[in-house]
């Protein structure tokens, strides 16, 4: 399953002040919903691994902030590059194909994670932030593609245009928040629905 639309999450504000505390908003929004995960995960226990390219690690960070991770995260992968992909298990050929900001790589990521752990679900995220990668032609700043794969369902891939900070820290943590928002709807029982909802989009011109 493939689906493209865009999830805003500009950060941009003439006011210090309120950029300060827009990006402060989406923070607590994304801890809360990686606590809500992780919790979800470990009542219905489930484990979970990533293999991240432009997060670089910090989805996995944010699953194991919440105390109890241990038992649902066994491991993850950082695949900056394309060789550490390959060596990794996505297959040489779904880059030279695709590219490496795709869907289709994003999927390969996702189901090479999930088997190399054992893991009921497995994050593969790919993309580019605000600066276009001159080493690779399918680079587009903005666009991120990730994919969730499963063990007993279908694997999914989204891909996300987002409206970048410049601020390496923040537009990790956009990605984060679209990773999270398509995510955690298939985990969380509705116990946790309270706790998962979403903050007003800091771009209230365009919401995803």
């Amino acid at each position: 399953m493939q689906r493209k639309d865009p999830v805003a999450g500009d950060c941009e504000a003439e006011n210090p002040e309120t950029k300060n505390s827009e990006i402060n908003q989406l923070e607590e929004e994304v801890l809360r919903g990686y606590r809500t995960l992780t919790r979800a995960l470990i009542r219905s226990r489930q484990t979970i691994t990533t293999m991240e390219s432009c997060t670089a690690g910090m989805l996995a960070s944010l699953i194991t902030d919440t105390e109890g991770s241990s038992e649902i995260l066994k491991g993850a992968f950082v695949t900056y590059s394309n060789e550490a992909k390959i060596r990794q298990g996505v297959p040489e050929e779904v880059i030279a194909e695709y590219g490496v900001y795709s869907e289709e790589t994003a999927r390969a990521m996702a189901e090479a994670a999930r088997a190399a752990f054992g893991a009921g679900i497995a994050i593969g995220i790919t993309g580019t932030f605000s600066n276009a990668d001159p080493a690779n032609a399918d680079s587009r700043p903005g666009l991120v593609c990730y994919a969730f794969a499963f063990r007993d369902r279908e694997t999914l891939s989204f891909s996300r245009g987002l409206q970048t900070t410049g601020e390496r820290r923040t537009d990790k943590m956009l990605a984060a928040r679209a990773v999270i928002r398509d995510l955690l709807p298939l985990i969380a029982d509705p116990a946790d629905e309270k706790a998962a909802t979403p903050l007003p989009d800091m771009d209230t011109s365009d919401r995803g």
